[in-house]
């Protein structure tokens, strides 16, 4: 049978054409991130892309590979995942950095140390660690928002810090199990060093005097 052609196949591709754009047409662009052969690869991608699959992800986003100095400075108001492959390497990326809704996937079966992760203004969190279980995405939002409060900015420090009213805490070592996540907040904290004097990531932290923190342990 002959290839259609004329008027019908215009009008069957116009259609497509359509329902294409009503599909993606309300979805906004998010950011991912993943570490591929030693290098950082940034990508703007138009919808999700299935966990882990880099030949997919260079195939579908617009990507461009950057250095580590570029992602230290950067924070992100939108949607953000990371896929990564060791504690390490996701503290270069994500420590400190402002991020509000976050998605984590493990892209191997590394058993990670119990150590954290901070995070800036973080209101969402999911995770994925696909290559260890096969268990749905896990989801966890957390609410700080109090009425008239503005949406927090970032306050650049030497050294690449970030100052943040909001810290989340996540325990890597919940990748390791199939529990749900919980979080635990302490709010009003006014000086992080002393309210924690057993946790080492706070001799570092940017201290303001005349600011009090929201501290949330995730695990």
């Amino acid at each position: 049978m002959a290839p259609r052609s004329g008027p019908g196949l215009l009008l069957t591709s116009a259609l497509g054409i359509l329902v294409l754009d009503c599909v993606t047409g309300g979805q906004k662009t998010s950011t991912l991130i993943f570490t591929k052969e030693n290098t950082i690869r940034n990508c703007s991608c138009p919808a999700d892309v299935w966990d882990c699959d880099y030949s997919l992800a260079n195939l579908m986003c617009s990507c461009n590979t950057v250095l580590p100095a570029a992602v230290e400075q950067a924070s992100y108001s939108d949607r953000l995942t990371v896929w990564f492959t060791d504690a390490s390497a996701l503290g270069l990326l994500l420590n400190f950095t402002l991020v509000r809704d976050l998605k984590l996937s493990l892209c191997s079966p590394n058993t990670l140390p119990s150590q954290y992760l901070a995070i800036c203004g973080l209101r969402r969190l999911r995770i994925r660690a696909e290559a260890r279980w096969l268990v749905p995405e896990q989801s966890l939002l957390i609410d700080h928002s109090r009425e008239g409060e503005p949406r927090e900015n970032p306050v650049g420090f030497p050294g690449g810090w970030q100052m943040c009213m909001y810290v989340s805490f996540l325990d890597m070592a919940l990748f390791n199990r199939k529990s749900s996540l919980k979080a635990y907040s302490i709010e009003n904290v006014a000086n992080t060093a002393k309210s924690f004097p057993h946790f080492s990531y706070f001799e570092a932290f940017p201290i303001l005097s005349n600011k009090s923190y929201v501290v949330t342990f995730i695990y």
